[in-house]
């Protein structure tokens, strides 16, 4: 976009000013990620049918960003490791939500520990700068440093997962934030309005009490909404406007000397379709299934996430299994009802920051999901309605960013940014460093 000179001067002033006013005084951060939210679900709220009056006073009295672009794969584990890094996954590590296990060994583990991350943390980078973290169920939190930590995880969806979880938090930590009605933490795998605002009872417990500077909540009730019902559906839009509230509540309990930032991980399309690769990798013979559909040997298999696929090769495979997969994957592109976009090889991946360990990259069209079928049809209906992990240039896939609180300019557009963004400009604002980080401090960068 080209501005005019006026303009632009009164742009460089005001990030200018913004700049000066961070840094006189440093804040205690309060970080809200929702699930799935959308820029255009705020800045757009009344032509989706959509009541956000606390999100939408944050457009007013804070900056916000009319986009951000995400990372490879638009998925939750590695965005919101990207948010809290300022790092693309190639770097940080976190490639994928589940890890990748071919032979189900791992019995849809996830990656859940924070030893995974390979660069340092707001968390980390806080906690040594002395400041007191703490977090409500964010991703990628199983061990973390964090002085007060309910991380995400979960395990069979019971009530072990209850135990489970009071077990890997901080000591006592549970017990001491118990919501109203004497419940404990929620199970990991719950998504229901009530988990979200057992969540926010406990953050705003933890900021009662604890006064911490940094403080990280995961609410993730919109993002389940809309994979069954569908973007922008009423049962999604119910959701939202759910959280909306549970965000002003969160708001009140910081008060007026804290910063509220509310992120997302990805966008969401709608979809119709699910493409099983794993069935063409089948027929190919490069996947050998039992009868009952179990993978029992493998020379290249697809690690899918909602609409992005790795292809992996197996280090022990024949001679020759790469070529085979690529030639599978170029007749299969050709396609034009095969709803593959692309095929990225290892340099496009690497432009992107995905994953350094894969060969190819298949990226699918809109209205299509990845299924994980190994037999039957290639092209089946999808069995959700909304979906994420498209190319971070899909603008369906754009994720979102408001921030308000003290030294914070009023109503100021930051344009589209980059997820990496995020962090280094958190970290300027708890003036602590990120040397690690790949992105720029939003306010000290001219637009």
């Amino acid at each position: 976009m080209r501005y005019s000179l006026r303009l632009r001067v009164v742009l460089i002033l005001h990030t200018a000013i913004a700049a000066c006013l961070l840094s006189a005084q440093t804040r205690p951060v309060l970080l809200i990620s929702v699930d799935g939210l959308r820029p255009d679900a705020v800045i757009d709220a009344e032509q989706h049918g959509l009541q956000l009056q606390n999100l939408q006073q944050m457009l007013k009295s804070g900056a916000y960003a009319s986009g951000v672009r995400g990372v490879l794969p638009t998925v939750t584990y590695p965005s919101h490791t990207s948010l809290i890094t300022g790092t693309s996954p190639a770097r940080h590590g976190i490639y994928f939500n589940a890890t990748f296990d071919p032979l189900g060994h791992n019995n849809d583990g996830w990656y859940w520990y924070a030893e995974d991350i390979r660069v340092e943390t707001l968390w980390t980078a806080a906690h040594n700068a002395g400041l007191t973290v703490a977090n409500v169920y964010w991703p990628v939190t199983v061990g973390a440093v964090i002085d007060y930590n309910l991380p995400q995880y979960w395990r069979t969806g019971t009530e072990d997962d209850g135990k489970l979880l009071r077990a890997i938090s901080t000591p006592g930590l549970p017990e001491l934030l118990k919501t109203k009605d004497g419940k404990l933490y929620p199970e990991g795998l719950s998504a229901a309005d009530s988990a979200d605002s057992a969540r926010t009872e406990y953050a705003i417990r933890l900021m009662q009490l604890k006064r911490p500077g940094l403080l990280t909540v995961y609410l993730g009730g919109l993002d389940h909404a809309e994979h069954v019902y569908g973007v922008f559906s009423a049962k999604a839009n119910a959701v939202l406007e759910h959280i909306d509230a549970l965000i002003g509540q969160l708001r009140e309990a910081a008060g007026k000397d804290m910063v509220v930032a509310v992120v997302s991980d990805h966008g969401f399309a709608n979809v119709s379709k699910s493409v099983n690769l794993r069935v063409k990798f089948r027929e190919a013979g490069l996947i050998k299934s039992d009868a009952s559909g179990n993978v029992i040997a493998w020379e290249a298999a697809p690690w899918n996430a909602g609409a992005v696929a790795f292809i992996m090769i197996n280090p022990s495979a024949n001679p020759g299994t790469r070529q085979k997969a690529e030639e599978l994957l170029e007749k299969l592109s050709k396609d034009p009802e095969s709803g593959i976009e692309s095929v990225l090889d290892r340099e496009e991946i690497r432009r992107e920051g995905g994953n350094p360990q894969a060969d190819f990259a298949v990226a699918l069209k809109n209205g299509y999901c990845l299924g994980e079928a190994i037999t039957g049809s290639f092209i089946t209906p999808a069995p959700v309605r909304g979906m994420h992990g498209f190319l971070p240039g899909n603008r369906a896939m754009n994720s979102s960013f408001f921030i308000a609180g003290p030294g914070i300019p009023a109503a100021h557009l930051l344009g589209e940014i980059d997820m990496r963004d995020i962090a280094p400009t958190l970290a300027a604002i708890l003036g602590i460093q990120l040397p690690s980080a790949e992105g720029r401090n939003l306010f000290m960068t001219q637009p």
